[in-house]
């Protein structure tokens, strides 16, 4: 078995190349703790990590392909696998204000999306536990890479014709 060290965050992750399951040290504060990471296989044409080909989530659940991140098309999403959050912050979108983690793929660690988990505003209430993928940071169900063409400048967008 080849094991690789990987830092990322409040994670050390070890990465076998040999099976589809990772060992975790997950920091909570005064000590590490060890857990084992087990990768969901999605059935189904899916979305990937553009960096690692790990599952993220099915087509069938997109809710919105009308989002936009500052790096270009964004896709709301009701369920996301093998993800794992960031610390939770207040973000002011272009739809308002929202409570947020960014989602990091839980094999390679590359930055993903986001996760809605508050929105302060009443007609935004339906992100609620919906998570955005950034389609430059993920391979598309027919395999294809969305490419950048344009950088938004005023920050996180969260843009949707909903």
């Amino acid at each position: 078995m080849i094991v690789f060290p990987f830092i990322t965050h409040s994670f050390i992750i070890l990465l076998s190349k040999r099976f589809d399951f990772f060992f975790a040290f997950i920091d909570s504060g005064n000590s590490l703790e060890m857990g084992r990471l087990f990768l969901v296989n999605l059935e189904g044409k899916s979305y990937s990590c553009k960096h690692c080909k790990t599952n993220l989530a099915l087509c069938d659940d997109v809710v919105s392909k009308s989002f936009q991140s500052r790096h270009g098309k964004a896709y709301l999403f009701s369920k996301v696998v093998n993800v794992y959050a960031g610390k939770k912050e207040d973000r002011m979108m272009m739809t308002g204000m929202h409570t947020v983690v960014d989602i990091y793929c839980v094999k390679c660690g590359s930055y993903v999306g986001w996760k809605y988990e508050f929105a302060f505003e009443k007609n935004q209430k339906y992100k609620e536990g919906k998570s955005v993928l950034e389609r430059y940071k993920v391979w598309g169900p027919d395999g294809n890479n969305y490419w950048v063409a344009q950088e938004v400048e005023a920050g996180d967008s969260d843009t949707d014709d909903a």
